[in-house]
């Protein structure tokens, strides 16, 4: 009998901390914040929870933002085209064959060529030359030489009061004339010569040995490799006395532009503006004909805070959206309003407070956690 009391009173014991007192159900009570574990997950109120360890390991990177007047901007769409001062064509005048101007064979892309140098030959097929013709253009090319030697004598004789610029057009005009007239001296004389108009670069190259050539076939195109002219394309109506420049995103730099002019005829419904950037390797840095957004800067300003856009993301419904660091773990998305900036950074004017920490780095491998 005493053992089974003493058995009994042993088991209360042990049972006792079990039963809440009266008016507390412990059993059905829910904890007010649950700690999360050691893995980046999303959380019940929409926050990400990512450790310290685990973003060391996507590279998150912060930044404090902060309010700034800058120049508002517009993007439009653009290409690269050549520099029409400092470029130029190669073209055959005749028909025939190419063939290689030196041992070397033909000049590919990208090869550097000086002005006057003979890139190629065009043989001409039997028959298919008028003498005649070539002939009375030989002429009239050493008729037009002789008047652009005088004029340009005279020019610089007359320095001290004439603008270089004009010297330098006749020195131009001078050596057009003796390249056009080595070209059809050649023609008379069984071939043509291919001479680079201008130094610098060569974009293309659609020469073959053997090619058969048309007369107007391009046949080389030579850029200047410090000089980069895109044309961007207007659809709206935009004031052009308030442009001020413009920037063009090459990789993760911002490559600034100046703005030359804009014709005032449309082109199919748009308007082109040109812009040109001269300085060392500006034209290697973006390829003819390769379309690219241009950031307009105007005159006006607008208050904003400036961000990479990296930055911005899209959440399941579709809104832009930037991360902010809420705490040292904790990440909160907001839904904001952008502007295009130099088309690295935008501007972002609402949605997000100055002197929050915006996540630069990083911020596409947060929204994937789910």
């Amino acid at each position: 009998m005493k053992r089974t009391l003493l058995m009994m009173g042993l088991c209360s014991v042990a049972l006792g901390p079990v039963f809440a007192h009266e008016g507390h159900d412990h059993g059905d009570e829910k904890p007010s914040f649950v700690v999360p574990g050691n893995q980046a997950q999303r959380l019940p109120d929409g926050t990400v929870f990512v450790p310290k360890s685990a973003q060391r390991g996507m590279a998150v990177l912060t930044r404090r933002v902060a309010l700034e007047s800058l120049p508002k901007s517009l993007e439009l769409p653009g290409r690269v085209i050549m520099d029409p001062h400092l470029g130029g064509r190669v073209q055959a005048m005749i028909p025939g064959r190419i063939e290689p101007a030196g041992a070397h064979g033909l000049p590919a892309a990208g090869s550097k060529v000086k002005k006057g140098d003979v890139l190629a030959w065009v043989v001409p097929a039997s028959g298919a030359i008028e003498r005649a013709n070539q002939a009375a253009l030989l002429a009239e090319l050493k008729a037009s030489l002789g008047l652009a030697e005088k004029r340009l004598n005279r020019l610089r004789e007359l320095a001290d009061t004439v603008p270089k610029k004009d010297i330098d057009a006749a020195e131009s005009e001078v050596a057009s004339l003796k390249g056009r007239l080595g070209a059809v001296g050649g023609g008379l004389s069984g071939r043509e010569a291919l001479v680079a108009p201008v130094g610098g670069v060569l974009a293309a190259s659609n020469a073959m040995v053997g090619q058969v050539v048309e007369p107007k076939e391009l046949i080389f195109e030579v850029i200047d490799p410090d000089s980069l002219h895109i044309e961007a394309t207007a659809f709206d109506p935009i004031p052009l006395d308030q442009i001020a420049s413009a920037t063009v995103a090459v990789g993760d730099q911002a490559v600034p532009l100046s703005y030359v002019g804009a014709p005032r005829r449309l082109r199919e419904q748009a308007l082109p503006l040109i812009f040109e950037n001269h300085a060392a390797g500006a034209g290697l840095t973006l390829p003819l004909g390769q379309p690219v957004k241009v950031q307009v800067r105007l005159k006006s300003t607008v208050q904003g805070l400036p961000v990479p856009a990296s930055a911005l993301t899209r959440n399941t419904a579709n809104q832009v959206v930037v991360w902010v660091k809420t705490a040292p773990e904790r990440f909160t998305a907001r839904v904001v309003r952008s502007e295009p900036l130099d088309g690295v950074r935008v501007l972002v004017t609402g949605g997000l407070q100055a002197g929050e920490r915006v996540v630069v780095q990083g911020a596409s491998l947060l929204a994937q956690i789910r």
